[in-house]
């Protein structure tokens, strides 16, 4: 969807919220969406991170209750 957008769109897009929250409030809006996003990936990276070692616990803990075959 948002890859029909282009150029133009995005121009648009820029003056209506230019008109709506006024030349004051889009830094702060741009600052808040900024840190939101960094919030966002940095939860993201520490779910993988546990997920992974969360799963290499499971495969230690599975490979040292295998039986040796003789």
């Amino acid at each position: 969807m948002l890859q029909n957008i282009g150029i133009p769109g995005l121009i648009l897009i820029l003056v209506i919220a230019l008109v709506i929250f006024g030349p004051k409030k889009l830094p702060e809006i741009g600052r808040a969406f900024g840190t939101t996003l960094k919030e966002f990936k940095k939860s993201t990276r520490e779910l993988v991170a546990d997920d992974e070692d969360q799963a290499k616990e499971e495969a230690a803990s599975t490979e040292t209750k295998k039986p040796k075959a003789v």
